[in-house]
């Protein structure tokens, strides 16, 4: 139904089933347009999904063994798929083959656990080994670097031996995650603690001990990049509010780091089954927050209400297949969760349609009435009335003289298309930057932001309109 029809003041979270996918997935992720979903499966391929369609359009076949990741670039030109076979693989859904071009491919000597792309260049990923380390892979031409992130272990004061062995053993890496500026670089550790190192020198700036948290099985951030929501080994998720982390100027630079003790904000679990959580994800307005339970005999998602002080909105019953994936849609109230059968359940939100929408003056009401016409309601208007209006309306004096305000500039140019800045009188396009304004990030307080600079440079091709995607159709499908 159109969508048009949608009361925007009665959207909240999903709670119904909409469609099922039989895709054989493991786990399934959408695109950041929200059209397309990617469902990755156990024989190591990965299938994209048209979600107006239910179809199948794109079949990436490139593993020997299971995905442990997806992940799209930020404008779904390229999709990243790990697995334990060692390899991350890059495809390009430009081309026009099916399975589509190979982009790149990054091995590893050991399984990938999990990997991503940087939120604003799909050349640099950040990999998660099953054996705990993590590597920064920028493979842009002027930098082709593969780097290890380490967790600094020594203290204020000490200079680092490498053949003395000095300082605690550093906790195998479980979890890892870019927060969505791309600055920085979140990790969580098997001893409970969250690491944060900065993404372009990769020096550690913060370390932070969740109190009463055991391992961390996996992170997740609200789409404004200031909450945090951790899934550790003692069954309960923890919200936390960052804070503004150095900014180190070169990877020589000394930093202090930013060591604190966290205590949740917000504490969810499931106070009746004691479920662990296989995932969570926060809703495209941070509103919302959805844990997967890893109930072994029923589909449960409980959804919690974020402005209301976290209570428990809704515990949703999916069925009798137990749920292993969950990601929610990101532009409107919609999840995708996962079974451990392969099937894609598609959640959203019923919403009773606004027929009045399609005019000002359409009157909805609950049972048929009989309507009574005017006896002028349908009466075709005379020609010459309607010459004498148009000449009348040629006659009128047209005022050349009066000076519009700055308000009445503004809203001119608004309806044209164009924005004036100040009362210059020059107007400039919408969506081009303005001489005040930079194409690498701007200027914040007179200094040039290197992180954004440094992440930008070199620009990978997936910007919108520079691409299209070509949907191929198996022809064994309706």
């Amino acid at each position: 139904m159109n969508e048009s029809l949608i009361n925007p003041f009665t959207l909240s979270h999903p709670t119904a089933v909409q469609t099922s996918l039989f895709a054989g997935a493991i786990f399934s992720r959408f695109d950041p347009t929200g059209r397309f979903i990617a469902a990755a499966r156990l024989d190591g391929s990965a299938q994209i999904w048209d979600l107006e369609t239910r179809g199948t359009i794109r079949t990436l076949d490139g593993h020997v063994k299971a995905l442990t990741s997806i992940d799209w670039s930020h404008h779904s030109r390229y999709l990243l798929t790990s697995s334990k076979d060692w390899n991350i693989l890059i495809w390009d859904l430009a081309s026009p083959t099916n399975p589509p071009l190979r982009y790149n491919t990054l091995r590893f000597d050991a399984p990938v656990h999990s990997a991503c792309f940087h939120p604003k260049n799909s050349q640099i990923v950040l990999a998660l080994l099953s054996t705990g380390e993590l590597y920064l892979c920028d493979t842009r031409k002027s930098h082709r670097t593969r780097a290890e992130i380490l967790e600094s272990i020594l203290e204020d004061g000490e200079e680092e031996d490498e053949n003395s062995g000095q300082g605690r053993a550093r906790s195998p890496m479980t979890a890892a995650r870019f927060d969505p500026s791309g600055k920085n670089i979140f990790v969580g550790n098997a001893a409970g603690y969250v690491l944060v190192f900065n993404t372009r020198t990769r020096i550690m700036v913060g370390r932070h001990k969740i109190i009463g948290a055991g391992s961390i099985k996996s992170m997740d951030f609200a789409k404004s990049g200031r909450r945090l929501v951790t899934n550790s080994s003692d069954r309960t998720l923890r919200q936390f509010s960052l804070s503004t982390y150095p900014t180190p100027l070169n990877e020589t630079d000394a930093v202090s780091i930013l060591e604190t003790e966290w205590d949740a904000a917000l504490k969810f679990s499931d106070p009746i089954n004691r479920s662990a959580w296989h995932a969570m994800c926060y809703s495209p307005d941070g509103e919302w927050l959805a844990g997967g339970a890893a109930d072994p005999a029923a589909h449960k998602i409980h959804v919690w209400d974020l402005a209301n002080g976290g209570r428990l909105a809704s515990a949703l019953d999916g069925g009798r297949e137990p749920l292993i994936h969950l990601h929610w849609h990101p532009l409107k109230s919609s999840m995708a969760s996962t079974t451990n059968h392969g099937n894609i359940l598609i959640w959203h939100c019923p919403s009773p349609e606004r027929w009045g929408a399609f005019a000002g003056g359409f009157e909805e009401v609950d049972e048929n009435v009989e309507y009574e016409e005017r006896e002028d309601e349908f009466d075709i208007e005379d020609e010459a009335v309607i010459s004498e209006r148009k000449r009348k309306a040629e006659e009128e004096e047209v005022d050349i003289d009066t000076l519009l305000t700055g308000e009445q500039i503004s809203a001119f140019d608004k309806r044209r298309g164009t924005q004036t800045p100040g009362h210059t009188g020059v107007s400039t396009p919408i969506g081009q930057p303005s001489h005040g304004d930079t194409a690498l990030g701007g200027i914040d307080g007179g200094m040039l932001d290197l992180d954004a600079a440094w992440a930008e440079a070199e620009p990978d091709g997936d910007g919108p309109g520079a691409w299209k995607m070509k949907i191929i159709m198996d022809d064994s499908q309706d």
